[in-house]
């Protein structure tokens, strides 16, 4: 039987969380992890190893490593980077500050995994994870397709939840996206949202909500409580932990499933390969397999165009 590899880079929060998540798929029959800590790493493996006696567990070998290992691996998953967090005595934004360092970073690991294979799909969360994907895609000869980011997904599942809260039903039962740049710029189509097979509109005369959907509140919220979860908590981790989980069994089951995940766009919304960015995708074994141009009115169509120049400067600024 084949066997299956799954390699982790960077286990701090994230990197831990998305281990756990992705080895209670049971897909993996072998997971490696990887961080400039190995002293970090040797002690998630031998953590995580301490919970496959569990009887509802694989017995996957769990275990620290390098770059090598990373040959044969079928996904890899990057979480390694500097937080956005201020930093005292520091004059530049969190987020240009995080974008420069995070910029070295993911150069420096493409490099690593590059000696060793141009074969697996890799997943990248490190943000701003636009600028990080589009580095990791344009700069390395890495097979289009192979490489994307979570982009919006988890900001896409936020949107879900609130629209779902608002009408009492089952989030599972919302399909909509939210577009564009992983960051303040992100909007939700509202325009292609629907909940069961309902527009928008529909929903307003058919589930009677106790008031109409705010959509102004809906768009800031979405980016708002991402930075709740951060104050609070001091980062965020399980929503993004289930979303690369996701990705990853989308990838390994072949499953052509869709999500807004982030990578360089050429051909659609007057893109032509100049920024990284959200929008639906069909993920399987090949990885990113089709970019879906969703259908926009005109003032998402400015929103995304907005979001575009956003990501184009960040882009710059770690040149």
């Amino acid at each position: 039987m084949r066997q299956t590899k799954l390699a982790i880079i960077g286990v701090g929060h994230v990197g831990s969380q998305v281990l756990t998540d992705c080895s209670h798929l049971n897909l993996f029959s072998e997971i490696v992890l990887i961080d400039s800590n190995e002293d970090a790493a040797k002690g998630e493996a031998l953590d995580h190893r301490h919970a496959l006696a569990a009887s509802y567990r694989t017995n996957s070998n769990i275990y620290a490593g390098d770059y090598a290992d990373c040959a044969d691996a079928d996904v890899i998953i990057i979480s390694a980077g500097v937080s956005e967090k201020p930093r005292p005595g520091e004059d530049m934004p969190p987020r240009a500050l995080m974008g420069r360092e995070n910029a070295i970073e993911i150069r420096k690991i493409m490099a690593g995994i590059t000696r060793h294979t141009k074969n697996a799909i890799i997943i990248l969360i490190t943000n701003p994870v636009d600028t990080i994907t589009y580095i990791a895609e344009n700069e390395f000869a890495y097979p289009k397709g192979k490489i994307f980011g979570t982009g919006t997904t988890l900001d896409t599942f936020r949107y879900r939840q609130i629209v779902a809260s608002h009408y009492q039903v089952d989030p599972k039962n919302i399909s909509g996206y939210i577009v564009g740049e992983h960051g303040s710029t992100a909007f939700p189509a509202f325009s292609s949202t629907t909940v069961g097979a309902l527009t928008l509109p529909q929903c307003e005369a058919l589930l009677d909500p106790t008031a109409p959907l705010d959509r102004e509140f809906v768009s800031k919220e979405v980016v708002h409580t991402a930075s709740d979860v951060f104050n609070w908590k001091g980062w965020t981790n399980s929503g993004i932990g289930e979303v690369a989980a996701a990705l990853a069994r989308a990838v390994m089951l072949d499953e052509k499933s869709i999500f807004p995940v982030t990578a360089t766009v050429d051909g659609f919304y007057d893109c032509h390969g100049e920024a990284a960015f959200s929008m639906p995708c069909i993920i399987g074994r090949n990885g990113l397999e089709k970019q879906i141009p969703l259908p926009l009115d005109d003032e998402e169509y400015e929103k995304l165009q907005l979001s575009i120049k956003d990501i184009q400067l960040t882009l710059q600024n770690v040149q």
